[in-house]
């Protein structure tokens, strides 16, 4: 590999610069046994722009969060060293924010389909409370639904405004072109691959 694995180091490299981390998005999901496709990155959210790092094979790829400490995080079990992870909820609200930068919104839904026997409604809550965008939480809970998690898909619901605004479920697909609309969600179907 050319350097030790990331895992080893990330909380020390992270204490040293005296900055927020946690391993995050595809990363923390294969933490979790969610491994729908081989990563060849690591994904980590952080409070401010870095460089990608690139060490022999490993790469590190960074992602920015305003509100980091906000987000719930753990330590990742059976790690070798100290690391941060976000918890299995705030990784299915990340999967989505982010999707467009991880591959798009169907390998965001993949990524969450094995997350869905980890997700717990009270943690749920939390994580919408602290991010407070119900945009991505239309988007999550129409993505639950998808993949058949009623219970933790009508939490959101319940959790979001009395009016919602109608949202594309893959922001940056083609405009408005005879898309179906979710009713329920106010979600655009573009995506090729999620169905209710």
């Amino acid at each position: 590999m050319g350097t030790p694995p990331a895992m080893w180091w990330l909380h020390e490299y992270f204490t040293w610069r005296g900055r927020p981390y946690y391993l995050a998005l595809q990363s923390a999901a294969g933490g979790f046994g969610s491994n729908p496709q081989a990563l060849q990155v690591t994904q980590v959210m952080t409070d401010r722009p870095c460089r990608a790092v690139k060490v022999g094979r490993l790469q590190i790829r960074f992602f920015v969060k305003r509100n980091i400490l906000q987000t719930p995080t753990q330590q990742l079990s059976q790690a070798p060293a100290p690391l941060f992870i976000s918890t299995p909820e705030a990784t299915a609200f990340d999967l989505i924010h982010y999707a467009s930068r991880i591959g798009g919104i169907d390998r965001a839904a993949e990524t969450i389909a094995p997350l869905l026997p980890k997700l717990r409604v009270r943690e749920l809550k939390q994580v919408l409370n602290v991010e407070n965008a119900p945009a991505i939480a239309q988007r999550l809970g129409f993505v639950l639904e998808a993949k058949g998690a009623k219970k933790l898909a009508d939490a959101i619901y319940n959790w979001l405004p009395d009016k919602l605004i109608t949202i594309p479920l893959s922001p940056l697909k083609s405009k408005r072109r005879n898309f179906p609309v979710a009713e329920h969600w106010q979600v655009l179907n573009n995506s090729n691959e999620l169905k209710l």
